[in-house]
């Protein structure tokens, strides 16, 4: 029989407070596993490290296998990433933030996971889009995510506008992230580009100490915006969401 493949939620920033974002059951499992796939095998570790302190784990962190899985993995190489599993070792799949499979490269691994016939099994965390949707007051009953908007200013006021029409057509909120340190340039292009009216929510550091989420129309966020008072967002992950009124 194969192994399960755990996916195994991290937390959306450094914290000490694990178990304030993730439940007991989820500490326990990933203490006792020995295999996890990561985007990086540093990361991990200290991910491993945090959950040592409450949940001693059941080898030397320096004997438990951690593979990369990321961007530049071919997909050849995911078959080799289950061969554990497919041999009947349980393994666990750990994003660098959040929950694994969402906005992340291991969702290739899970379906193939599912093609060889290996068990499957999601651990509750914290997801920055869900957490995101649940603090905006947009509407949670239809929603998007768009993953990140094009860089050049031109295209990214195309793709912004594109966005909102859709909204307000659908009455579906969009959402999607930017590289944080480039935050502050597309709140900007989001009040450059969308009608006074419409709701843009920012919602930054999601369950950390320094968490900050803010909903208002284009038309404050620009008044703001002139004031000189930006959002405490610089290089911070941030999920920007909004809704065509």
């Amino acid at each position: 029989m194969p192994g399960t493949l755990f996916l195994i939620p991290n937390t959306l920033g450094e914290t000490e407070a694990l178990a304030s974002v993730l439940p007991e059951q989820v500490q326990r499992i990933t203490s006792q596993l020995d295999y996890f796939v990561a985007e990086n095998a540093k990361t991990a570790r200290a991910f491993l490290k945090l959950v040592n302190a409450s949940h001693p784990l059941s080898k030397p962190l320096q004997e438990i296998t951690i593979s990369e899985l990321n961007v530049n993995t071919p997909p050849a190489a995911l078959a080799g990433l289950l061969a554990p599993l497919l041999a009947g070792r349980d393994g666990g799949l750990v994003s660098e933030a959040g929950v694994p499979a969402v906005a992340d490269p291991g969702a290739d691994l899970v379906r193939l996971a599912h093609q060889h016939g290996i068990p499957v099994r999601p651990l509750v965390g914290p997801s920055s889009l869900l957490l995101a949707v649940m603090a905006s007051g947009l509407n949670g009953q239809s929603f998007a995510f768009n993953g990140y908007l094009p860089t050049d200013a031109a295209q990214r006021s195309a793709r912004i506008k594109e966005l909102e029409t859709r909204s307000r057509k659908e009455k579906q909120t969009q959402l999607f992230i930017e590289t944080p340190y480039r935050n502050t340039a597309m709140l900007e292009a989001l009040v450059g580009a969308c009608a006074p009216g419409t709701l843009i929510c920012v919602a930054t550091d999601l369950s950390l100490a320094t968490e900050t989420i803010r909903t208002q129309t284009g038309a404050q966020w620009k008044s703001q915006l002139a004031g000189g008072k930006a959002p405490d967002f610089h290089k911070k992950p941030t999920v920007f969401l909004l809704l065509g009124q």
